[in-house]
């Protein structure tokens, strides 16, 4: 199992990112780590049954699950092999965001990890939310204030189980390992460098204010070819 070893973050830069939509961070991103353009965020479509829940951010806790044939453990090893994963989805810094890989390929989503149960023990373990390109069920039952960014929605669970967890997992293009820190809204999800975080809150002020001429005359009533131009000149020397 592998497990990323830096330290936990201040929680107030925590609570400042999680003021910032997901696509923002990845415009802040563009200007503090301008290599990762184009690596570490979902490229896939999720489906986001709550999309007026407020921007998340915390640790990954990373599984894979398969749906189209049983598990080969026995009874009492998956009880203890679900038990363990409690345990680390519960433990360590906190918050946390589930981070979950459907391994059934050509049948991705086949059958539901996520529903009214897990929903329930994930938040109770202070879990924020998931992202998973597998499938989502109960969305009227499911724990309120409780994120999800899934690949599909759909009716059973099928054979689904653990296959593993704690190892690294690819959800929607986005690689992700143990421990890594991740933002997400719904929009989709983004994995922040423990060595960029702390700068992404002034080059969002930065994007903001490059963005603000340009906005200003898109949305004046006196909007006009020349005075776009010269917004755009201006944005282009903000630093």
């Amino acid at each position: 199992m592998k497990h990323s070893t830096v330290d936990p973050l201040p929680a107030s830069l925590l609570e400042a990112l999680a003021k910032i939509d997901t696509p923002t961070i990845c415009n802040a991103l563009e200007i503090a780590a301008p290599e990762r353009r184009l690596t570490g965020y979902t490229v896939k479509p999720l489906v986001c049954p709550f999309p007026d829940l407020p921007p998340m951010v915390g640790y990954a806790r990373t599984a894979t699950i398969r749906a189209t044939s049983a598990s080969s453990l026995s009874a009492a090893d998956a009880r203890a092999q679900r038990t363990a994963y409690y345990e680390y989805c519960g433990t360590g810094h906190g918050p946390r965001i589930s981070i979950i890989q459907d391994l059934d390929g050509t049948n991705i989503g086949f059958g539901a990890f996520w529903g009214e149960v897990q929903s329930s023990v994930h938040k109770a373990l202070g879990v924020l939310g998931v992202v998973t390109d597998g499938s989502i069920r109960d969305i009227p039952q499911w724990a309120p204030g409780f994120q999800a960014l899934a690949g599909s929605i759909g009716p059973s669970h099928a054979h689904v189980h653990l296959d593993g967890f704690g190892d690294d997992v690819c959800v929607a293009g986005m690689t992700v390992r143990s421990g890594d820190l991740i933002h997400a809204d719904r929009h989709g999800a983004v994995v922040i460098p423990f060595e960029t975080a702390a700068k992404l809150v002034d080059a969002t002020r930065l994007c903001e204010r490059r963005e603000e001429p340009i906005l200003s005359i898109a949305r004046s009533s006196s909007f006009s070819l020349e005075k776009l131009k010269e917004a755009l000149s201006r944005a282009a020397e903000i630093h």
